[in-house]
This record gives C-alpha cells, sequence and structure tokens, in this order.
C-alpha cells in the first residue's frame, strides 16, 4: 500500500493563608511553581468525568500521538511521524524512541492498542466516543501494531478531521497510558502516562501535586501548543484551588501564587503597571459574534442582514470590550489558524449611508428587532449595548432583551430568537469552527447559516487532507458567510495569564489552559 506523508510538524483571604501555610516548606522552594484554579478537578481519569480544569492538569501527564500546536496545527508528539494510504482509510504513527511512562516501562505500540481498546470500551466512558465508534463522522474499525514501533488505525471513510479529534483537549489528546494505570479489577487508580509531570497528590478542594518527570524525552525545539519541547524545569507544581479570584489575585501580589492562568481582561491594564508581576496575552480560537436568525420573517431578508453588518463599526466594538486588547475578526476561521490569509481578512465595510440604503432596498420600515444577551459573558453583553446604539443610529430599530445564561441557550438550541450576542468555545479545526455554526436547520435549529451550497463546500473540506484544497474551501466559505450574513463575527476571545517575576518562560496559549512545562523559577 502507497503512503503519502502528513507534515509534522469562596476562600477568604484568611482561608487561603491557611491553606498555604499548611503545605508546607516545600512550596517556598525554588523548584516548585504554584499555579491558580479557579475550581477543582472532576478527576485525574483522563478524558473521563472532565470539564476544563481537569484537562489543564491531566494533560501534564498524559500525551497522544498528536498534538496541536500553538498555529492550531496537528503535529506528531509520541508519534515520530504519521502517513496516510492513498485511499484516506489508513494511518500509519512510527513512534518515537526513547519515550518511557512514568513507571520506567517503555513506549510501546502495543500500549497505543492498549489504550485505544479501553477508551473504546463503553464502560470506560471516554467522552470522545462517540466520535470513533461510528455515531459520529468517522468509525475506527480497527487498530493494529505490526511491530513494536507501528500503529496502524483503519477508518471506515476518509476524513480529514481524523488527527484533529484524536488531537482534541476534551478528548485528554487520545492520552497513551501504561496498563497499570487501571487496577487488578479494570478500574482506573492513575494517570502513568508519558508527561513531563507525573501524578504526586491530590488533596480534594485544596490542591493538586504533580511531581518532575526526571526520564521525559522532551522534543528539540520550542514551546509549541501541547507539543514541541516541554522539559519539566521545575521538581513540583502545584495547582492550588481557590474559588475567588481577588482572593487569588491578593494571594499572587502577596507572593503565594506564582501563575493565574485566566484574568479578566479589564484588569490586565492594572496588573501590567504592578511591578511584581509579568502579564502573558495570546487570542484564542473561541467566537463572539451576533447571531442573525434567516428563517425570521425580517431578518430573511439578506439585504437587512448586509445593512446591519455594514451599520456596525467592528473595530470600535472590539476595541471597547477588550479595553484596547483584542483584534476584530469578521471570519469564521480563527485569526491564530494557518488557514487565515488574504481572503479571511476581507471583512465587513463600516458605512452608515450604504447601511441605510440597504435598508431602503430591504423595505425596512422600522420593524422591531431584539437582540439577546446575558450577563455571564460581560463582553458579549458589552457588545449586545454597543451594537444596539450603532444599529439605532443607522435607524434599525433594535432593542436588548437580557436572560439568563442557562434561559438563552435553551432560546439558542431552539432557534427561537431574531438576534442574540452570542461566544462560541474555541474549535481548532476551522472545519468544526464552520461546523458550530452552520447545518441544516430543520433538524438542528441551534445552527446559524443554512446555506445548501456552503454546506457541501463544509462536508467536502471535512474529508479531504491536502491543505491547499482545503484552503480553497474555507476560502470560499469565507465569502459566502461575508456575503449571506448569518451572524456578524467580531472577534476572537483573549487569554490573559499573569505571573510572579520570579516565573520564567509562562506563555498564556491558544488553548487556554495553563502549561507549566518549560517554565522554571528564580529567587
Amino acid at each position: 500500500m502507497a503512503f503519502k506523508p502528513i507534515a509534522a510538524a469562596a476562600l477568604a483571604s484568611a482561608a487561603m493563608t491557611s491553606l498555604l501555610a499548611g503545605l508546607g516548606p516545600s512550596l517556598a522552594a525554588p523548584t516548585s511553581i504554584r499555579a491558580h484554579l479557579n475550581a477543582d478537578i472532576r478527576s485525574i481519569n483522563p478524558g473521563v468525568n472532565r470539564d476544563d480544569n481537569t484537562d489543564a492538569v491531566v494533560l501534564h501527564m498524559v500525551e497522544g500521538l498528536v498534538a496541536y500546536g500553538d498555529d492550531a496545527e496537528v503535529k506528531p508528539l509520541l508519534a515520530e511521524k504519521v502517513a496516510l494510504s492513498e485511499d484516506g482509510l489508513s494511518y500509519t504513527f512510527t513512534l518515537r524512541k526513547g519515550v518511557k511512562f512514568h513507571n520506567g516501562a517503555p513506549l510501546t505500540a502495543a500500549d497505543v492498542v492498549w489504550s485505544w481498546n479501553r477508551y473504546m470500551d463503553p464502560k470506560t466512558e471516554w467522552r470522545c466516543l462517540s466520535e470513533f465508534d461510528g455515531r459520529g463522522r468517522v468509525k475506527v474499525e480497527s487498530v493494529t501494531a505490526p511491530d513494536a514501533s507501528t500503529v496502524v488505525f483503519k477508518l471506515d471513510k476518509p476524513s480529514s478531521l481524523f488527527l484533529a479529534s484524536i488531537a482534541r483537549t476534551d478528548c485528554a489528546m487520545t492520552g497513551i497510558m501504561h496498563k497499570d494505570s487501571v487496577k487488578a479489577d479494570g478500574s482506573f487508580d492513575k494517570p502513568i502516562g508519558t508527561g513531563p509531570f507525573s501524578f504526586g497528590e491530590w488533596r480534594r478542594g485544596e490542591y493538586i501535586r504533580l511531581v518532575r518527570n526526571a526520564d521525559y524525552a522532551s522534543l528539540p525545539g520550542k514551546i509549541d501548543g501541547y507539543t514541541g519541547s516541554k522539559r519539566p524545569l521545575v521538581d513540583e507544581v502545584r495547582f492550588l484551588i481557590v474559588p475567588d479570584s481577588s482572593t487569588a489575585k491578593a494571594a499572587l501580589l502577596r507572593g503565594d501564587i506564582d501563575v493565574i492562568p485566566d484574568v479578566a481582561n479589564a484588569e490586565v491594564g492594572e496588573l501590567r503597571k504592578n511591578p511584581k508581576v509579568e502579564v502573558s496575552l495570546v487570542s484564542n480560537m473561541g467566537l463572539v459574534g451576533l447571531l442573525l436568525q434567516t428563517r425570521d420573517p425580517l431578518l430573511q431578508n439578506q439585504k437587512l442582514r448586509q445593512a446591519i453588518a455594514a451599520a456596525l463599526d467592528v473595530n470600535e466594538i472590539v476595541s471597547a470590550v477588550t479595553d484596547g486588547l483584542g483584534k476584530p475578526n469578521n471570519s469564521i476561521v480563527p485569526a491564530m489558524s494557518s488557514y487565515y490569509g488574504p481572503v479571511q481578512k476581507q471583512g465587513y465595510k463600516h458605512d452608515v449611508a450604504a447601511a441605510k440604503k440597504l435598508l431602503q432596498e430591504a423595505g425596512y420600515k422600522g420593524e422591531p428587532i431584539v437582540m439577546l444577551a446575558n450577563k455571564r459573558y460581560p463582553q458579549s453583553f458589552d457588545s449586545a449595548v454597543i451594537a444596539q446604539q450603532m444599529l439605532q443610529g443607522a435607524g434599525i430599530n433594535v432593542s436588548i432583551e437580557v436572560l439568563e445564561w442557562a434561559t438563552q441557550l435553551d432560546r439558542y438550541s431552539k432557534g427561537n430568537y431574531q438576534m442574540q450576542a452570542f461566544p462560541y468555545s474555541a474549535r481548532l479545526d476551522p472545519a468544526l469552527s464552520f461546523e458550530s455554526i452552520a447545518g441544516p436547520k430543520a433538524t438542528q435549529p441551534r445552527k446559524v447559516w443554512d446555506d445548501p451550497d456552503s454546506l457541501a463546500l463544509l462536508d467536502k473540506s471535512m474529508v479531504v487532507s491536502d491543505k491547499a484544497e482545503r484552503q480553497k474551501l474555507f476560502d470560499e466559505l469565507h465569502t459566502r458567510f461575508i456575503a449571506q450574513v448569518p451572524m456578524v463575527m467580531l472577534y476572537n476571545g483573549l487569554d490573559a495569564g499573569v505571573y510572579a517575576k520570579r516565573v520564567k518562560g509562562y506563555q498564556s496559549s491558544i488553548l487556554s489552559k495553563p502549561r507549566l512545562w518549560e517554565v522554571s523559577v528564580t529567587d
């Protein structure tokens, strides 16, 4: 069989003080980093009973065959190389040499097969089981190990998203573990992975302690998402659970916490002026925008939707709601994506005169339009308020209805709205970003965009693997999206991390999670 290569590539302050004192003198050691979590993790079982905090901790301990880089490209990690068969049905992974588990055992192809079979057992309750057992877009028909360093995954049909799916952080990167991670009765014990840190201790509601993996086999080069160089440069990492953000910030400035991975944008300016800390800011892959219901009697008129887009000064909106930190992006392709190019930079043009002309052509006579918003996500709410003012200034009669998030989410899921300010969580492949908003409203009423020709292009982008061909598809999808305006995309989300001066090498990530490898501390 011929193969073609794939490119590698609360707690009150007093309680907090008591907690930190109770952790012992090791916390003051120069080889310890203390990182903030706003809530406890759910488990240490990769991809099982998880949430975002859980993933952040677990992914310091386990690794997958491939992982996302800082450009949102999927690249080898435990695999040295990946090859795809000509028919697009078989992926062959060649494992890196010299990789060991936390218990000292060498990584072999048999470990990959064992880990996969465990994930695919419904009793494991792996979050991503449905992505690979035939209920999703692809079914993995077999996983075999021709030799100790080679693993072959055979699919039922071609899929350009297979690697992107096994690399997903909510799937725990399909992390490879040693079979001793489970007890004799098959129940889970602890993750024995290949990551830069191993499991140490979990005091529920207080902290999770990870220990340096002295035998970690790091890739060369620079830190790169969840791949690249991942050397553990401290003896231990402690994730401290502090639900109250003000308490956590006070602990950071007092020297009791070293890293807060996520702070509010409104605090960035003040923290940048503080000589005790540094700030790391990066755009992530989330989407923030204004949804327009194309089946609404008013908003089904494309010219009215185009008028709404023309009436909005996106630059001003983004600058205001992100405290000048964010950059506008009218494309569903995130600005950090390697697929974001010249076409994606072409967006809406703010032109009130053009908006008024489009309104006249649409036959709009001041009919009311209600925009839903919530205060759980302040930047999204602020976007709605500013947009309302701009739309009213162009003669569009928009009012805002503020709902609880759960109520707005229910209205969104049922397609029961005219407009709404809405944030989407990050998807790291452009096809998945488009898929989050595009689909048949008849069967999936939450979908925003259901143009049949565009959906056909999207389906094709999920099959073809050639990057140049996929780029053309995403370019055409963007052009159609801007013309049809099912949504006014505003900007991608932001992640701002703050850390003590003694911390060296910490970087926020587009993956919106703390990475404490390649991070050291000084006195």
